[in-house]
């Protein structure tokens, strides 16, 4: 198995590198990329590519012949995402057919195995039920929009031959996460209170909110898995990787609080409050649980004490 990762130097890729080692045994290349290059702790060697350089991704699918590739590469936050909305489409959407189309030329046995995003269901979680894969796609954001247009262009493209997995992650979580999501912008804050360097106070966005979240490891898992059994999978099958519970914000919060050693109040702040925000976001991922044995491994508790220990560890190197 040689399994190509784009996007490999964000967040979770360091957690699909352990995973596919963990998961898919010992006769296993993995070819980690990224658009920086450069050597990474658990990465090794991090090779250059831009998914939106077309001539580029051609070239990397004839030399390394991967496969498996494992589209991480995407715009991660949405608030970047909405800022630059040219960008995200550039690189969600010509990037994913990039990838997809070179596999097509070079290397037509390769599965890809796309990871897209829950948020692609958008208005349909206004139901109030856990969303499976047949739920409508109704994405209400750049980020969504972009993320939905490429699960759907490459479905079409499975029609011509392409072996592609599609994923839609939920929320998840773990040591690595930068600012721009909720769980760590919620511990640094915590962090730095507790070493000083910020006033006794949280500010926060909505907290009413309920979220699908699970540790960034089981979601790696997931993909991992998929990797291993997608010979005997359908090609543009489609897998909700999902906890399928439903957490509140503030909840998240307060198992947070509660592992600080300082009192800390919180204060609403307008800037953090997004007007879409949908009630309540959760998956159905029983799909995922029966054609690929996967299931949740670590508590959600672990994940977020997890984070909050890396937080500590890096306001205090700073």
């Amino acid at each position: 198995m040689r399994v190509l990762i784009t996007g490999a130097r964000g967040f979770v890729g360091p957690y699909v590198h352990e995973a596919l080692h963990s998961i898919c045994g010992r006769d296993l290349t993995v070819i980690a990329t990224s658009k920086d290059a450069g050597p990474h702790p658990v990465l090794g060697q991090i090779l250059a590519l831009d998914v939106t350089d077309k001539v580029a991704v051609h070239e990397a699918i004839a030399r390394h012949k991967p496969t498996h590739v494992i589209h991480l590469a995407a715009v991660a936050a949405l608030g970047a995402a909405q800022a630059d909305p040219e960008n995200t489409w550039r690189i969600h959407v010509q990037g994913a057919l990039n990838v997809a189309h070179a596999i097509l030329d070079e290397a037509p046995g390769c599965w890809l195995i796309y990871v897209g995003s829950g948020l692609v269901y958008g208005e349909s979680a206004k139901a109030g039920q856990p969303l499976d894969e047949n739920a409508l796609l109704a994405p209400m954001d750049d980020y969504a929009v972009t993320k939905a247009a490429a699960d759907l262009a490459l479905g079409a493209l499975s029609r011509d031959g392409l072996k592609c997995i599609r994923l839609r992650p939920f929320n998840h979580t773990g040591p690595g996460q930068t600012e721009a999501f909720a769980v760590p912008a919620f511990a640094m804050q915590i962090a730095r209170i507790e070493a000083g360097l910020a006033p006794p106070v949280i500010r926060v966005g909505n907290l009413d909110a309920h979220r699908d979240f699970l540790d960034a490891r089981d979601v790696s898992s997931a993909y991992a898995r998929v990797a291993l059994n997608s010979d005997g999978l359908v090609p543009n099958t489609i897998f909700n990787v999902a906890s399928g519970i439903s957490w509140r914000m503030g909840d998240i919060l307060d198992q947070l609080l509660a592992r600080s050693s300082v009192k800390i109040v919180t204060e609403q702040d307008p800037l953090r409050l997004r007007p879409s925000d949908l009630p309540c976001i959760v998956g159905d991922a029983t799909r995922a649980r029966t054609r690929l044995g996967w299931v949740p491994e670590h508590p959600f508790e672990e994940a977020l004490a997890a984070v909050l220990k890396d937080c500590r560890a890096r306001v205090a190197q700073a």
